[in-house]
């Protein structure tokens, strides 16, 4: 925020503001469909599956997004409502924890993201071999692992968020992590694609063959998706850290708010995602709005 105030006298650039009533209708929008992806999988014994465990733990990041967004804007409007100083120890407190909390959403959904291209992976071209590769038990110490990780490492960058030592290695993990994600996806769909022609004469094969491309292509949206909604959040970062009195970089940053508004429709966009590529889960929908009614 005092960033966004201090571009404004840098720049011609006006500041596009998103209504406080987006921001909330956002953000419980979010905050729902993630929890509906939750409970769906929690009541059907069909899913208690890895690659849906998976799934849940992006839908964990995705709340914790929105989360985050609803919390940071309420502390804004109190300060502005002169409820709460900014310079205050407590107030530093609770904004090291929100910042805690975006880095922890940022960093769970990168490494649920990769979660669930191992998985896709192991499914292509271990197929025979996945149950025992891939058990549900390694897929829970695979997911305590990963969130034991991304709790503290938000925390340490939140508390030693002012050090270079600690921006840099962040802001690189960013753009490697997508990387690396990327190059397993092109080395997943050439394998994919060279295996499809050996098979083409098995019918049964070329059937799991193409269930488990379905996958892959939806795990390439999920991707798609996340890139889109989170890279220009990350940017303005960046630009914040290394380049704040910057004339471009402060015009950049003057739609702060319109980045953070895309975080929370990622977590928006994905359960929609889960339900059109699932039919499972979206059976199971039509099953707890039925128990509903």
């Amino acid at each position: 925020e005092n960033i966004s105030d201090f571009s404004l006298n840098i720049t011609d650039c006006t500041q596009v503001v998103v209504p406080e009533e987006v921001f909330f209708t956002v953000a419980a929008a979010g905050i729902l469909e993630n929890l509906l992806v939750l409970i769906a999988v929690i009541r059907n014994k069909n899913l208690h599956l890895p690659m849906y465990f998976f799934i849940c733990s992006l839908a964990i990041s995705d709340m914790l997004g929105s989360l985050y967004k609803t919390l940071e804007n309420i502390f804004i409007i109190l300060c502005k409502m002169g409820y709460l100083t900014r310079r205050g120890d407590f107030e530093k407190k609770l904004d090291d924890a929100m910042d805690a909390m975006f880095i922890l959403s940022l960093l769970g959904s990168i490494f649920s993201l990769l979660a669930i291209a191992a998985d896709r992976y192991i499914t292509i071209f271990y197929a025979l071999r996945y149950h025992n590769i891939m058990t549900l038990r390694r897929a829970l110490v695979i997911l305590a692992i990963i969130w034991t990780f991304c709790a503290g490492s938000s925390i340490a960058i939140a508390l030693f968020s002012y050090e270079a030592a600690t921006v840099i290695p962040f802001t690189i993990l960013f753009p490697l992590m997508m990387f690396f994600i990327l190059c397993l996806y092109v080395h997943m769909f050439l394998l994919a694609r060279s295996h499809a022609k050996k098979i083409a004469s098995l019918p049964t094969s070329t059937v799991h063959q193409r269930t488990n491309m379905k996958g892959a292509i939806t795990l390439t949206i999920f991707l798609g998706v996340f890139l889109c909604c989170w890279a220009p959040f990350v940017l303005h970062i960046l630009l914040a850290r290394f380049c704040p009195h910057n004339p471009y970089c402060a015009c950049y940053m003057s739609i702060f708010h319109v980045n953070g508004t895309l975080i929370m429709c990622n977590a928006i966009i994905d359960p929609l995602i889960f339900a059109f590529r699932s039919p499972e889960l979206r059976n199971t929908y039509k099953k707890m709005f039925c128990c509903a009614r």
